[in-house]
């Protein structure tokens, strides 16, 4: 049965085009793919992304846990509200899922995680945290928008009560903050996203989630599908869980080696295989692929270059540069010139350093 989030009939009153992801029924676009993409880099859209899994951890020994539980070390989150996207791994270093973690207090951290690894994501943690004797929560009454862009910040910051609003526009990135809506809803507003654009992700009660939604239109913000926000953060050089990492795929294979903290005495799950993996070298790096001639770069074209053969992860076309790029996993060593199979066509592509868009333009070279 496809689970449905509390905006569902919002989607479809609005002429939204269907699909199931991860066994959700999703909006993948509103009319256009393409106008939605430019809306949230030129101004400001919104995602319905209540799919995600947001999960409330409560114990003394929340931190201990978290230190265990994530590569990355949540010892940098000292300030209420200080968000850290991390990995959490097995113990052969692959990735389970990646995820940010809120630090609320010492006996209060929250998770928001993938929907597609919410069943597998639960059991992981509830198995790791009966150790430390922590109260692993999962919240379904909370839906959560992501509103995104240049105005994205504006328009959402004019909606809150005017006590908050000068705190929640102080907000660095990676910080949220509590604060009221259009009502005087309760919302939970982080300065994070998956677009490479601005904006805040906010977590609302699901009573007030339509309201929420229609107040954001109300403010000039456009709606826009899964479509748009896989073509955005792309764009923008982030990563897609099952799709460009997963659990036989290390962090140092998914260029998320700077989201490993090595810091001395802390044994987190996979540390071992890690250590040994970066000791020995990667066998397989990632790499952002631009394709100049016409033709699109999709997941599973094999990729051939000088040391062997490799494979698109993640690719499209990318409506910003007006071209397709890709990321793919190919083995390590000077590549040589590198060829995509398109059809039984060898053609010609270009290794690029991504992000291929940084603040709503193409990076230099791409």
């Amino acid at each position: 049965m496809t689970d449905k989030t509390v905006l569902n009939e919002t989607h479809r009153a609005l002429g939204a085009r269907m699909v199931d992801f991860g066994g959700w029924d999703m909006p993948i676009n509103y009319g256009s793919q393409i106008e939605e993409h430019h809306a949230v880099r030129q101004d400001a859209g919104m995602f319905d992304v209540s799919h995600m899994t947001v999960i409330d951890l409560h114990g003394e020994g929340t931190r201990d846990f978290l230190r265990h539980l994530v590569a990355n070390s949540v010892d940098k989150l000292k300030v209420q509200g200080k968000a850290l996207y991390t990995c959490m791994l097995n113990e052969h270093g692959g990735v389970i899922d990646d995820l940010i973690v809120y630090f609320f207090d010492e006996a209060h951290f929250r998770l928001v995680v993938n929907a597609a690894t919410r069943a597998k994501d639960l059991a992981w943690i509830q198995q790791q945290a009966a150790a430390f004797g922590i109260e692993v929560k999962e919240r379904p009454d909370f839906a959560m928008i992501a509103v995104q862009g240049p105005q994205a910040r504006a328009k959402v910051l004019g909606l809150l009560h005017e006590v908050d609003r000068p705190r929640i526009e102080k907000l660095g990135k990676f910080a949220a903050a509590a604060g009221q809506g259009p009502g005087g809803m309760p919302l939970f507003v982080a300065r994070t996203g998956y677009t490479g654009e601005d904006g805040f992700e906010i977590i609302v009660p699901n009573e007030h989630a339509v309201a929420l939604w229609n107040a954001l239109a109300n403010a000039g913000v456009r709606p826009a599908g899964l479509g748009a926000r896989d073509t955005l953060r792309l764009e923008a050089g982030m990563n897609l869980y099952g799709q460009d990492m997963d659990e036989d795929v290390s962090p140092w294979e998914a260029n998320l080696g700077w989201t490993i903290s090595l810091d001395e005495g802390r044994d987190f799950i996979g540390r071992a295989a890690l250590e040994k993996q970066k000791a020995e070298g990667v066998k397989r790096v990632m790499v952002g692929l631009v394709l100049d001639d016409k033709g699109v770069l999709r997941h599973g074209q094999k990729v051939l270059t000088a040391n062997g053969e490799g494979e698109i992860l993640s690719g499209s076309f990318a409506p910003t540069l007006n071209k397709a790029v890709a990321f793919a996993r190919i083995p390590t060593g000077e590549p040589g010139e590198v060829r995509v199979d398109i059809r039984g066509r060898e053609v010609p592509v270009r290794i690029v350093k991504y992000p291929f868009v940084r603040d709503g333009k193409p990076q230099p070279g791409i």
